[in-house]
């Protein structure tokens, strides 16, 4: 199975649910950003891979504008080469628009995530040669006030079959990509992981995000995540630093 059937499955799947207030509103890039997105996955994600980076969900600035994880507009344009045309989700929030490549606004956490990519490897080539980024849920939710909600702080009953199929999917991603390494950008993301793989033979790894609600990663995350990489048994699979 590709990664662009999983996709389009696991997006039709999460566009039949419901979620209740607080949420209002509820993004799918997968659906209205699906060229940028598709263009992703067919462009940097034939596998295998040997490490997976799993974050948690869309932001509001990249992967909601773009269709790609982590993917501030400069750095999806510039560094991964991706482009496409971006639609409009079916409801949207005044105070959120969706301007696709057009959006003046910067991610932190992706100009941090793919900016160490681009430093470390110096070309994608390089970096997808070992490693694949996506998301655990394709879904961006909104509060009335247009304040962002994250997929943890749902109600049980709405986390049930989003994560059941959001798992479903993460199990077929990995079995796509053969990979050595489950690397959780934040604790959510390993967490949900180790559940939706029991039978995972590879590692699993948990790394700091790069928000800018983390005073860890303001304090340089380039670096934190480096040592974090290091510590777990992914050293072989960063370049070598040319001596200076």
């Amino acid at each position: 199975m590709s990664l662009v059937s999983i996709s389009r499955e696991l997006s039709k799947q999460v566009d039949q649910l419901k979620f209740s207030a607080p949420v209002a509103y509820v993004y799918n890039p997968l659906a209205y950003a699906r060229e940028p997105h598709e263009l992703y996955l067919n462009q940097w994600g034939a596998g295998p891979k040997r490490a997976l980076l799993l974050g948690m969900n869309p932001g509001p600035f990249g992967m909601a504008q773009t269709g790609v994880p982590f993917g501030d507009v400069s750095l999806v344009r510039d560094f991964l080469r991706v482009t496409g045309k971006v639609k409009k989700p079916a409801l949207e929030h005044a105070k959120r628009p969706i301007e696709g490549f057009a959006c003046p606004r910067s991610e932190v956490s992706g100009k941090r995530l793919w900016s160490f990519a681009q430093a470390r490897f110096g070309s994608p080539e390089k970096f997808f040669k070992s490693f694949f980024v996506v998301n655990y849920c394709p879904l961006a939710f909104m509060e009335e006030s247009g304040a962002n909600r994250t997929p943890d702080k749902l109600p049980k009953s709405e986390q049930l079959p989003l994560f059941t199929a959001c798992d479903r999917a993460l199990a077929a991603i990995v079995r796509e990509l053969s990979l050595d390494f489950l690397v959780g950008v934040g604790a959510f993301a390993t967490a949900r992981a180790k559940l939706a793989l029991p039978d995972f033979s590879g590692e699993f790894v948990t790394i700091s995000h790069p928000s800018p609600a983390s005073p860890k990663a303001n304090r340089g995350w380039a670096e934190l995540v480096e040592k974090e990489l290091s510590e777990q048994g992914l050293s072989a699979l960063l370049p070598r630093k040319s001596a200076k």
